[in-house]
């Protein structure tokens, strides 16, 4: 996939622009290109803590479903298909790199982009569910899917380039490129399958059936993101519903599927997870993720 400045996912491996480290690879000018740097100032009137939870649950969710999506390198259907889902799980990895290097600043003390997302346990991560759901290898889900996240985050970023804090705007402003892409991709796919043979339409509609009950989480508004939504640093999740579900409704009907009417799923004691609280499939996901990390703590590749 090529950006709109003529570099592709495999040129961004080798740059360093920005950077004296080397082994900062994924991501690279995102905060640079925007005039901002990790350690800016935290705007006026925002309590660090919250900013820092706030990367975190922009940065996790990307984190993790970049972790998803990579598992159909040498699974997909076709070449093709591998390819664009390998690239835009680098896109979301990126942006969950300068995220979690923001969220590791404002924390301070031995917080680093990697302790974050190499030694925490699974209630210490801030994702939805929809990021840490397995496709179990049904291209359909994986489809699907794509389309409910990218349509959702797609919607929010574009709110969060106008941002007081400059990093998270700079991630915005290069992520709304990348998840129009994602999106695209996702919706296209959602055509052919939908509206192609009987098996197709049914695998696709089954896909959506099972996934939608995670879709209303994506539109609860955390504590944090209150307060930072008065500060003019987040936004409310809640007030881009009605964007996300007018995509969704023009996608779904050119391709033929049916809104689901199975209700969301609930918070437990008030919490989901925003507040820690996931499903039993965020667990093994961490395992695989965080393994090398742990079983070489401090080691550098």
């Amino acid at each position: 996939m090529t950006d709109t400045d003529g570099t592709n996912a495999y040129q961004s491996l080798s740059e360093t622009t920005g950077h004296d480290d080397p082994r900062w690879a994924f991501g690279t000018g995102i905060v640079t290109d925007a005039g901002a740097e990790i350690t800016s100032p935290v705007p006026d009137g925002v309590d660090p803590a919250d900013l820092a939870a706030y990367c975190l649950m922009l940065g996790d969710d990307a984190l993790v479903y970049s972790h998803r999506l990579s598992e159909w390198v040498s699974n997909a259907p076709e070449l093709e298909e591998e390819v664009a889902l390998a690239n835009t799980a680098l896109d979301l990895l990126g942006q969950a790199r300068v995220l979690l290097a923001r969220a590791a600043h404002l924390r301070g003390g031995d917080a680093t982009e990697d302790s974050l997302a190499y030694l925490r346990t699974d209630g210490e991560f801030r994702n939805v569910g929809l990021a840490e759901l397995s496709d179990d290898l049904d291209f359909a889900r994986a489809v699907v899917r794509l389309l409910l996240f990218s349509t959702w985050r797609l919607a929010v970023l574009y709110r969060l380039q106008d941002s007081a804090d400059p990093v998270v705007a700079a991630v915005a402003a290069k992520g709304v490129k990348e998840l129009t892409y994602h999106r695209d991709y996702a919706a296209r796919w959602t055509l052919r399958l939908g509206d192609g043979t009987d098996g197709s339409h049914h695998r696709a509609q089954d896909a959506l059936d099972a996934l939608w009950p995670y879709v209303g989480e994506l539109f609860r508004t955390s504590d944090e993101e209150r307060r930072l939504v008065d500060a003019g640093v987040a936004v409310d999740p809640a007030a881009v519903r009605e964007e996300v579900d007018g995509v969704l409704d023009q996608v779904l009907e050119r391709a033929t599927l049916t809104r689901p009417e199975r209700p969301f799923i609930g918070t437990i004691g008030g919490r989901s997870g925003r507040q820690g609280l996931h499903t039993e499939q965020l667990g093994p996901v961490l395992a695989e993720m965080q393994s090398l990390a742990r079983q070489h703590p401090g080691a550098t590749w």
